[in-house]
C-alpha cells in the first residue's frame, strides 16, 4: 500500500508557513546576523579590490533578510562602489518579500536589484544556453543545497562563475547538529519524492576536498523552541515537525511507530536541550567559505 507521506514542498504553501513558524521560534537568522557582523567583513575583505563595480548573486535568497545584511556589509567596505545585486529565487512570494523589504530600506543607493524567479538548475541551463559566463565577485548560497538536484555538481557551476578576489559563501546546517541526528537515522522514511537532500556541513568538506577547492569552515551555534511538538493536538507543534520532517501532517500521515521514535529522538540530548521546561532543538549551522 502506498504511503500517505507527501513532501512538504508539494504544498508551498504550508512549507512557508512551517519555515516561518520555525524562523520565529529559532534563533537561525540571529546567529547568520551575528556571523554578518563579525566575520564576513573579513571574508570580504578584498574581494572590490581595484574594482568600480562589485557583482554579487544571492542563489535562494529568499525575503531577502539576510541578503540585505550581506549587502549592507559590502556597502560600507567598498563606500561609492557600484553594487549588481542578482537573486536567483524560485517562489514568487519570496521574491515579492524581498522587494517589499528593497522598497522599504533606505541604504541601498549604489546598489542595483536583479530577480531571476528560478532555481539554481534553471538558471544555469539558461546562462548555458545563452552562453554567458558572467564573472561574479561574492556568490552566497544559504540555505538552499537541499533542493539541488545533484549538489557537487551545482557547486562545482557556481564556484567556476568566482572573479579572481572573489569568495563562494555557503550556509547548511551544521553536522553538529539535531538535524544531523535526526535526519542521518529517520531521514529515508521521510517522503523526499527527489525534491529534497539532506545534506550538513559535515558533507561539503568531501566534496569540495575531491574537487581541489580550499575552504574554510565556520560553526553557528543556534537552537529552536520545539516544545509545542510534545503537545498532541498543538497546531504549531505539528506544523514545526512537519518542517523538521519536510512531510506534509507527519502527525498525521506517518506510522505511529515512526513518529513514536521521532518524538523520542527529539528530545535526546545532542538532539535537544532541556532548559526550565522548554525543549529546544540543536539548529546550528555551518559556514563554509570557498576560494576561487
Amino acid at each position: 500500500m502506498a504511503s500517505p507521506m507527501r513532501n512538504l514542498l508539494t504544498n508551498p504553501n504550508r512549507h512557508l508557513q512551517s519555515f516561518r513558524l520555525f524562523l520565529e521560534r529559532s534563533t537561525e537568522h540571529q546567529s547568520m546576523r551575528d556571523f554578518v557582523e563579525r566575520q564576513l567583513p573579513d571574508v570580504i575583505a578584498s574581494i572590490g579590490n581595484g574594482k568600480s563595480t562589485i557583482n554579487v548573486l544571492s542563489v535562494g535568497g529568499g525575503a531577502g533578510e539576510i541578503d540585505l545584511q550581506i549587502l549592507s556589509k559590502i556597502r560600507a567596505r567598498y563606500p561609492g562602489v557600484t553594487i549588481n545585486n542578482d537573486v536567483v529565487e524560485p517562489s514568487a512570494e519570496q521574491i515579492s518579500k524581498y522587494k517589499e523589504r528593497v522598497a522599504q530600506a533606505s541604504n541601498l543607493e549604489n546598489i542595483k536589484f536583479t530577480w531571476h524567479r528560478e532555481t539554481a538548475n534553471e538558471y544555469e541551463s539558461r546562462m548555458n544556453a545563452e552562453k554567458k559566463t558572467k564573472k561574479w565577485d561574492f556568490i552566497h548560497m544559504i540555505q538552499m543545497l537541499y533542493y539541488v538536484k545533484d549538489i557537487p555538481a551545482t557547486v562545482r557551476y557556481f564556484h567556476s562563475l568566482l572573479d579572481s578576489q572573489a569568495k563562494l559563501l555557503i550556509i547548511l546546517v551544521s553536522g553538529k547538529s539535531g538535524w544531523e541526528m535526526v535526519w542521518k537515522k529517520y531521514g529515508s522514511s521521510f517522503p523526499l519524492e527527489d525534491l529534497c537532500t539532506f545534506v550538513s556541513s559535515a558533507d561539503l568538506p568531501k566534496m569540495l576536498d575531491a574537487a581541489g577547492l580550499k575552504y574554510q569552515l565556520y560553526e553557528l551555534p543556534s537552537h529552536t523552541d520545539i516544545t509545542s511538538c510534545f503537545i498532541e493536538g498543538d497546531k504549531d507543534g505539528e506544523l514545526l515537525l512537519d518542517f523538521l520532517t519536510e512531510t506534509i501532517d507527519f502527525t498525521k500521515t506517518a506510522p505511529p511507530e515512526l513518529k513514536r521514535q521521532l518524538i523520542e529522538e527529539l528530545r535526546k540530548p545532542g538532539c535537544s536541550e532541556i532548559r526550565d521546561g522548554k525543549v529546544f532543538f540543536n539548529s546550528s549551522l555551518g559556514v563554509i567559505v570557498v576560494e576561487p
